[in-house]
């Protein structure tokens, strides 16, 4: 189904994207109202901060709950800037609702669960209130629509998709993966949803955040929402991730903001080269597959198994070394050949169970 959307105009300098900033958690009156203090004086428009925490295991600060809601409204009227927290229950919702919080988000391990976002949901009808909804913590598209759907089918129109990464047993250089083909699918699948980056829990580390700042600005993403911390060394919760306003109002002064209103006709003719070579590649795909089916008959007719893991390790090597030296990802290559392989095993088991 299409979303029905309203216009999400939010305060942003024009010199920089749209920026929500603020730390992790709201731990202590002083540490909100200072960072707060500090992010207004760079021009922060939109200020956020945990109010409840639920950590992956407990024992771990959850945050102050409702305690924090007056200070965010204290921030709100000294600073003049909007506030936005989680929330993950419809009790969030109705207390956020009471003390004046101006936009919600909704987290990743919530986006998650279906029945949440819908007891969610629930809670929104009849409030005119901006909403962003993470991506789950798996790379789950259609589960992440659902959960955009299930918000806007309860009146709200003014939303937006936030853009966290994905969890991965195989931690590498990110905290979440980030896996940008997912959130440039969602683009294309709902063109008017404007979807702002999370490098703070995309990069786990504050290194990170500029990079992929500059990552979220060339690939088009609406804007970034950003942990930062006035002390962030001694944040109670994700303390490598959060840096203070000044080191964040550094990452914006230098962030290249892209023009996407040029006109593309100057890359046209190279456009054209990029259609006819994918043409090439379709046609070379078919021929593989010719060949694929060939092979599956012969199985067939030498009662042969379809899965022949050595030659499958072999191409997958072959291939990455080869793309390695083409100046090609390893794990790009990788990815590439293992999806043409499922294809070639599907087809030789049409083959083979005829």
């Amino acid at each position: 189904m299409e979303l029905e959307l309203k216009p999400l105009r939010l305060p942003s300098d024009n010199e920089r994207p749209f920026v929500i900033a603020g730390p992790c958690s709201a731990e202590t009156e002083e540490q909100v109202m200072t960072t707060a203090r500090q992010l207004a004086m760079k021009g922060c428009h939109n200020f956020r901060a945990g109010v409840w925490k639920p950590r992956t295991k407990p024992g771990g600060f959850e945050g102050n709950g409702e305690a924090a809601l007056p200070w965010m409204r204290q921030v709100k009227e000294e600073t003049g800037m909007l506030v936005t927290t989680e929330v993950a229950t419809p009790e969030h919702v109705e207390l956020c609702l009471k003390y004046g919080i101006d936009i919600l988000w909704i987290g990743a391990r919530t986006s998650a669960n279906p029945f949440a976002m819908q007891a969610i949901a629930d809670s929104l009808k009849g409030v005119d209130i901006p909403v962003f909804v993470k991506n789950p913590v798996n790379p789950d598209l259609e589960l992440w629509i659902g959960a955009l759907e299930r918000i806007n089918q309860a009146g709200i129109k003014k939303l937006g998709a936030i853009h966290r990464g994905f969890s991965s047993y195989d931690k590498k250089i990110y905290r979440n993966m980030p896996m940008w083909q997912i959130p440039i699918e969602l683009r294309r699948r709902i063109p008017d949803l404007p979807i702002i980056c999370d490098p703070s829990h995309i990069g786990g580390r504050r290194e990170l955040i500029a990079p992929l700042c500059q990552q979220a600005m060339d690939l088009g993403f609406d804007g970034l929402i950003v942990e930062s911390h006035c002390d962030p060394d001694k944040a109670w919760s994700d303390a490598k991730q959060q840096v203070t306003p000044d080191v964040l109002d550094y990452i914006l002064s230098l962030l290249v903001i892209r023009d996407e209103k040029i006109t593309t006709e100057g890359i046209s003719q190279l456009r054209k080269q990029i259609d006819e070579l994918d043409n090439d590649l379709m046609e070379l795909l078919a021929k593989r597959m010719r060949v694929c089916r060939e092979i599956g008959q012969y199985k067939k007719e030498h009662n042969m198994t379809v899965l022949q893991p050595t030659r499958y390790n072999e191409i997958l090597n072959k291939r990455g070394a080869q793309g390695a030296l083409c100046g090609m990802d390893d794990e790009f290559v990788k990815v590439v050949f293992e999806a043409v392989h499922q294809e070639s095993v599907r087809q030789q088991m049409e083959i083979i169970n005829k």
